[in-house]
């Protein structure tokens, strides 16, 4: 045993004297201090790279029997779902984690909203962060297309000609993006290689660059209160450990949790009601049948519901990319003087209530047959989410806080 330790202790060093292995493990884990009161809301961050790594391995998998071909490729799905041993499991693991990918990074962007890490010092890693999720955006829109199903192709075809609605340059844009003037074998092949090379290396670097410029500021927590301000006389935070062991510790109790749950999804409802997989998409794609009802999956819903509601479709193309954009302007709207909402006064509990509301509504009505009962509601909520971003650098500024405490309070 002392020579099998020996062995890897030298194997280290040697690795050590040519990389620095020992001292990025001491800067970003086993030296790096974590606030001591990280709750609940700070699993989604180690979850989303769980997610991440689950969808680069099983999609490395399904490219293996995939055809990005328009003759191919809904077959290549059903061989893979029927013929490849575990194909079923490998390609329900990767349709599940698309949906969860988003589920647990609308939590973590949640999470930020809730105790303003996105606040001075951390504006590069909200801003990062909002890269991050537009490229997963992107990601999921590539994908979407390729089981080559009913959905998949009216889908692209929609989302794709919205870009036609830009003055002067958006047809050629349309063009430029299809490959064709139809969503063709053409465009296939084109979503197929940013979907499995160009998109996943930005968002793996983008995550990279997210976690090196937390790492270099530290990490906000519940009380929003700066651990770095109070250090004993070893120099190191009086509120705050050490993130190896205590919080990977920690954060595999939150992972096994997870996986769980994203077991139960895979083996026993896989499509979830429609919401993940849609019946439409169980159809070969047919240029010459449009389905009744085109939607997106349930993560772009709220933003296709802006689009809806608004008559004349550049401005609603403009509205439904500024619904995304403007998360990139919190650090500047956001005019208290407090960062957690532990600490915030009721005005900006109401107006983060509110546009939690008002996203969850928009996601639903994004997902129904229009009608000017749902147009009018739609317009309604899309007021609501707005507003929350605009009338922030008043409300936030007037809004009544409470004293916040020298250090954390543990809780």
């Amino acid at each position: 045993m002392n020579v099998v330790v020996k062995g890897l202790t030298g194997l280290r060093d040697w690795v050590d004297d040519r990389f620095p292995l020992v001292k990025l493990w001491n800067e970003h884990m086993g030296q790096y201090y974590a606030p001591k009161n990280f709750n609940f809301w700070y699993y989604f961050g180690v979850l989303s790279i769980v997610v991440l790594a689950l969808q680069i391995l099983t999609g490395i998998w399904l490219t293996m029997n995939y055809k990005p071909d328009a003759e191919l490729a809904f077959a290549s799905i059903e061989y893979i779902m029927r013929d490849v041993e575990w194909g079923w499991l490998i390609r329900y693991m990767h349709s599940t984690g698309a949906s969860a990918f988003f589920i647990v990074v609308y939590l973590h962007m949640f999470r930020a909203l809730l105790y303003g890490s996105y606040k001075k010092p951390r504006e590069l890693i909200w801003v990062l962060g909002m890269f991050t999720y537009l490229a997963l955006m992107a990601e999921a829109f590539l994908g979407y297309l390729l089981p080559w199903g009913q959905m998949s192709f009216w889908g692209a075809q929609v989302i794709i000609s919205l870009f036609g609605a830009i003055p002067f340059v958006g047809e050629a844009l349309s063009l430029w993006i299809r490959g064709d003037f139809v969503v063709s074998d053409v465009t296939l092949n084109r979503f197929f290689s940013l979907h499995v090379i160009a998109m996943p290396l930005a968002i793996v670097g983008l995550v990279f660059l997210h976690i090196i410029a937390l790492h270099e500021v530290g990490s906000n927590n519940p009380d929003g209160v700066e651990i770095k301000k109070k250090k004993g006389v070893d120099g190191k935070p009086l509120d705050g450990i050490p993130f190896h062991p205590y919080y990977t510790v920690k954060d595999s109790v939150g992972v096994i949790v997870f996986l769980i749950l994203f077991a139960a999804v895979v083996f026993f409802a896989p499509e979830f009601g429609g919401w993940f997989l849609e019946a439409n998409n169980f159809i070969p794609a047919n240029p010459l049948v449009t389905p009744e009802h085109i939607v997106p999956l349930w993560y772009f819903t709220p933003f296709y519901a802006i689009l809806r509601a608004v008559p004349d479709k550049l401005i609603g193309v403009l509205l439904m990319g500024a619904a995304t954009t403007i998360f990139f302007l919190l650090p500047w709207l956001d005019r208290s003087p407090v960062r957690s909402i532990r600490y915030r006064g009721p005005i900006f509990k109401t107006a983060l209530l509110m546009f939690v509301i008002s996203f969850v509504a928009l996601g639903y009505l994004g997902t129904q047959t229009p009608t000017p009962e749902m147009t009018w509601l739609a317009r309604g909520f899309s007021v609501i989410y707005f507003s929350f971003f605009l009338l922030m650098p008043f409300y936030s500024k007037i809004d009544k806080t409470k004293p916040v405490p020298d250090r954390v309070t543990g809780k």
